[in-house]
């Protein structure tokens, strides 16, 4: 008489570490051991269908083999839900896509909807999906779930969402067309001198960098004002290390460099340039040097910018952010920042598996702070502004005469 008691415990101990091939080849086995009736016995101890454990036989006896890492013949097997529901994909991303923050761009895209929601939501447009299903393919498609970390800042703006659908529109325009893209930001500005900086790297024991106790500013060498620009589409960043204060001229003169250092080469045709940038800071929306400063820009390059600003209280999803001054901060984690060649050195020396290049170059230039635009000096810029939220979004045009 067949043990199926026994069967059944042996299988329970190996059931976590087979595969569905191992399974089917423990089910074969033990039947071609118990002999006549064996089929049955396993099926009832295992679970396994009789049909299964047949197939399991015939691949044995005839010594079939599968290429490695393989659990099934070539073409065997249903087709994964997502081929067999044409609509499927389609569906979920519709799903998704209106929960969709920060910048659909992004390598890592994020949903605040859970799996259980979007599931129950797909079942009631017509589709068989369950959570697992529904997991699968967000990973598959590139999304994850994002912790809540610190990310609020100030107000939430009634328009904001709107606000970032109205950026990402411009920017994946711009990208189509071949135009440039670039987000632009300061920098925390950096105290120059062996202070402390955050972070470890390797040395001989007992032997750290030793540092100053206390952080106060160092006269001679003082602060150093790191101003980026990140290229979206050619991934790659530069950073201009300003010595005095961060001004709109700063700013602005930081993306006169990218431009003749970077910009022009890979962008010969332009037409245009466009801007993401904070709402605040030398490139505030509401700072009137920064416009008078752009249509010098614009006149110089003979193009029109169009600046996007981000609303209010998200400087945090900036693309420049998590694309170029994260990276900057990890490559000189634990290396004290003792003069301003070393901060040009260790930003340019950033780069990622995904190909980011950053150039660097010292800004010695003195930027005086407190400038004043009067209103006719405001009104002379070639500005026209857009009509959603002209106060963020705005193209100032070069003067006819330098067109």
């Amino acid at each position: 008489m067949i043990d199926g008691s026994a069967i059944r415990q042996r299988f329970e101990m190996l059931r976590p570490v087979l595969d569905e091939r191992g399974r089917r080849r423990f089910a074969a086995a033990e039947a071609l051991s118990a002999g006549r009736g064996g089929v049955t016995a396993v099926a009832r101890a295992t679970g396994i269908a009789r049909s299964t454990i047949g197939r399991a036989l015939d691949e044995v006896r005839s010594g079939e083999t599968l290429e490695e890492g393989r659990v099934r013949r070539p073409g065997a097997g249903g087709k994964p839900r997502s081929e067999r529901d044409a609509s499927l994909i389609d569906d979920l991303c519709s799903l998704v896509e209106p929960e969709t923050r920060g910048d659909p761009q992004s390598p890592l895209l994020w949903t605040s909807k859970s799996v259980r929601k979007l599931a129950s939501a797909l079942r009631d447009m017509g589709h068989q999906a369950g959570r697992t299903l529904v997991n699968q393919l967000l990973h598959k498609l590139g999304y994850g779930l994002q912790g809540n970390r610190k990310t609020r800042e100030g107000s939430h703006h009634p328009d904001r969402d709107a606000q970032f659908h109205y950026i990402n529109d411009h920017v994946k325009a711009a990208l189509a067309a071949g135009e440039p893209a670039i987000s632009v930001d300061t920098k925390k500005k950096e105290l120059v001198g062996d202070f402390r900086n955050a972070g470890r790297e390797w040395h001989p024991q007992g032997s750290p960098p030793e540092v100053r106790v206390h952080d106060f500013v160092i006269p001679e060498l003082g602060r150093a004002v790191p101003y980026g620009i990140y290229d979206i589409a050619g991934n790659a960043g530069w950073v201009s290390v300003g010595i005095d204060h961060d001004t709109a001229a700063f700013a602005t003169n930081a993306i006169r460099s990218w431009w003749t250092q970077m910009g022009r080469e890979r962008y010969p045709d332009a037409r245009s340039l466009l801007i993401t940038a904070d709402g605040g800071g030398s490139n505030g929306s509401r700072i009137r040097l920064w416009k008078i400063e752009l249509q010098r820009l614009a006149d110089q390059l003979g193009l029109p910018i169009t600046v996007c600003h981000l609303p209010p209280g998200t400087s945090k999803w900036n693309r420049i952010e998590h694309r170029l001054f994260s990276f900057i901060t990890g490559n000189w984690r634990g290396k004290p920042l003792v003069s301003h060649a070393v901060i040009v050195q260790l930003i340019a020396a950033t780069t990622t598996k995904a190909g980011l290049k950053v150039r660097s170059e010292l800004d010695p230039n003195s930027y005086p702070a407190g400038i004043k635009i009067s209103d006719d000096e405001l009104a002379a810029v070639n500005l026209v502004r857009h009509d959603f939220h002209g106060e963020w979004n705005y193209t100032i045009n070069p003067n006819p005469k330098n067109a």
